[in-house]
């Protein structure tokens, strides 16, 4: 069900951009900084903070810094003649982590990722931060969840989950959840995969029954991916 949602994500584009030449302009990525007092010093200029979250991520008693920075070029707000929202802000967004230190006091640039969090290309496709996506700290771990809904292209919806630890100089991906419903059938089908213990759950239902029938299954015993690995969170397809 995911790859066909995809598929027609891609048409859907496809047809857009043949159609009405809508063209998203080309993004060059900033360097952030590599150390900052704050976390207003890893704004680049032509951006803004858009999302600040503290905590510790790394096991030392220090709160850490995770961020979301989105760009503010004027020129990647598009008018156009199609469906959807109009005009539409495509400007991109970084995921940056920086840990706290207690001497110097400050912050340092641990992670800069510009892939995870997905570009805005398709007016029909909701943010996927909105409503049901969002940032979350939880035990020590980060949890990035994307939402991904269309008003027109396909009837599939899904909200994915990934959950990195800070381990091995790194972050790791240690499980990954997504959950998909079909509107036009109300058919349902949720993965959730633990790698620490490589196992993984497949639910299956309908939205209309309380029925369900969950299956479980072992995983290869791989190395766990990194964050910088697993680029456009909403088009992953966990290995199996």
């Amino acid at each position: 069900m995911r790859r066909f949602s995809a598929f027609l994500y891609v048409a859907l584009l496809a047809g857009v951009s043949a159609a009405h030449a809508f063209d998203v302009p080309d993004v060059k990525y900033p360097d952030l900084a590599k150390a900052a007092a704050s976390a207003e010093g890893f704004v680049p200029a032509g951006w803004k903070l858009e999302k600040q979250i503290a905590g510790d991520l790394n096991a030392d008693g220090i709160a850490d810094l995770v961020l979301v920075l989105r760009q503010t070029d004027p020129n990647n707000v598009i008018s156009h003649d199609i469906l959807g929202e109009n005009p539409l802000d495509t400007n991109p967004r970084i995921l940056a982590v920086a840990f706290g230190r207690a001497s110097p006091s400050g912050f340092v640039l641990a992670l800069e990722n510009h892939t995870l969090i997905p570009r805005r290309e398709v007016p029909t496709a909701d943010d996927p931060l909105s409503e049901r996506g969002g940032v979350v700290l939880e035990k020590g771990t980060l949890r990035i969840k994307l939402n991904y809904f269309t008003s027109a292209g396909g009837w599939s919806t899904s909200l994915t989950s990934h959950t990195f630890r800070w381990q091995n100089q790194r972050f790791e991906l240690i499980g990954f959840d997504r959950r998909e419903l079909m509107r036009n059938s109300g058919e349902e089908r949720e993965v959730s995969i633990n790698y620490s213990t490589a196992r993984m759950s497949i639910t299956t239902g309908n939205m209309e029954s309380n029925k369900k029938t969950v299956s479980w299954r072992n995983l290869p015993r791989r190395p766990l991916l990194t964050i910088e690995r697993i680029g456009n969170g909403v088009e992953f397809e966990p290995e199996k």
